[in-house]
């Protein structure tokens, strides 16, 4: 069986991993990106408890790895921007281990290594042709021309929300937006940071999200409401509407939040302005001969961290059938009822990002048995 797969990242890596030696299967990966290109990827992010269990379940060299390289992800605390405490939860209370906290460049790095010398970069999905058989035939443009490396037997979408290989088999997915504008930072060289692990910190439903990363450094993302138009105003995107936006009634900002603006308004002209939104889930194509994976198959909102620790679910499992036999229908039996439940958690958990939602209120709903319980689920119920 020959694979395509498009796409090296999170999903993409973990799936060429896990098929590199696969009897019977012959691999093949593409990446846009230029080699090394991944050192600039990205700021930082979290992996929740779930996908380190996975790893850790079935591909213990990469958990080794990557929790060498990461620091844990042991907690989660929301604050008002004041400083008033509404939530701390201990991770380990609802998951087996810690999820981890890690730049993306790094994570690309290591997850990228193992299936590095087969990977053929630069290479951009074009269009998609057909053998005398019926297979696939990706056209990619590369060296600036087109080139073409025969049929597959499946090819493997892992490339991204905007998934060039589903709007080829599928046509382009509607987006449901959230609302909320997202925004993201790193900031180095932050010894004097005052706060470590994963916080939140609410001003109405404006919200500040922070923790440290490797290498000296720290990750701030910020979401705010968006009008009904879903239009990002210029004039949001200054220091001074941001420190608007979190700054409590009287002006007396918790010392985190304090820290925080001040670092927002010096890298103000490095941030990465986006609007939250999710798109229908599709794990394959009408003929099974495009799978998808990662965000090309589910893209959720990033409110509980589950983005890249999908994904990184979706390699892990979609390895284990395809190294078996199995194809795009086993995969989608395993994936889609678990990814389903987490994309409509993580809605439901955004409720504080919306307008109308007393966030104090709501925030300490989030310790509620019911909550943990389903957050239990979430970390500890992979395959």
């Amino acid at each position: 069986m020959r694979i395509g797969i498009i796409g090296t990242g999170v999903a993409g890596s973990i799936l060429a991993e896990g098929l590199l030696d696969a009897p019977g299967i012959e691999v093949e990966t593409f990446e846009r990106a230029a080699p090394g290109d991944h050192a600039e990827a990205g700021t930082g992010l979290n992996v929740g408890p779930n996908a380190m269990k996975a790893l850790r379940l079935h591909f213990p060299a990469r958990h080794a790895a990557l929790r060498e390289a990461s620091l844990p992800w042991r907690r989660w605390f929301v604050d008002l921007t004041d400083g008033t405490r509404l939530l701390d939860l201990d991770l380990l209370d609802v998951a087996e281990e810690p999820g981890m906290r890690i730049r993306w460049s790094e994570l690309y790095r290591l997850l990228r290594a193992p299936a590095a010398h087969q990977t053929r970069h630069g290479h951009v999905l074009e269009a998609l042709e057909e053998d005398a058989a019926g297979r696939l035939v990706p056209v990619f443009r590369a060296d600036g021309g087109l080139i073409r490396y025969g049929a597959f037997d499946l090819l493997v979408g892992a490339d991204g929300r905007y998934s060039r290989l589903r709007a080829l088999t599928c046509g382009e997915p509607e987006a449901t937006p959230l609302g909320v504008c997202v925004w993201r930072l790193l900031v180095a060289d932050v010894a004097d940071c005052p706060y470590d692990d994963y916080g939140q910190w609410f001003h109405g439903n404006a919200r500040l999200l922070s923790f440290r990363v490797p290498g000296d450094a720290v990750y701030i993302a910020g979401t705010f409401p968006l009008p009904p138009d879903g239009r990002i105003a210029a004039e949001t995107q200054t220091a001074f509407a941001q420190r608007t936006l979190f700054t409590p009634a009287g002006g007396r900002a918790s010392p985190a939040v304090a820290w925080m603006l001040d670092r927002i308004e010096e890298g103000i002209d490095s941030i990465h302005w986006a609007r939250s939104a999710t798109i229908p889930l599709l794990r394959h194509d009408p003929s099974s001969r495009a799978l998808f994976l990662g965000d090309a198959a589910q893209a959720m909102v990033p409110t509980l961290g589950q983005g890249a620790t999908q994904a990184v679910e979706c390699g892990v499992v979609a390895a284990r059938i395809l190294r078996m036999g199995g194809g795009v229908a086993e995969v989608a039996a395993a994936r889609d009822e678990r990814v389903a439940f987490i994309r409509q958690f993580s809605v439901e958990a955004s409720d504080t990002l919306i307008p109308g939602t007393d966030i104090v209120a709501a925030t300490r709903a989030k310790g509620s048995a019911e909550f943990l319980g389903r957050l239990r689920r979430t970390y500890t119920a992979v395959a």
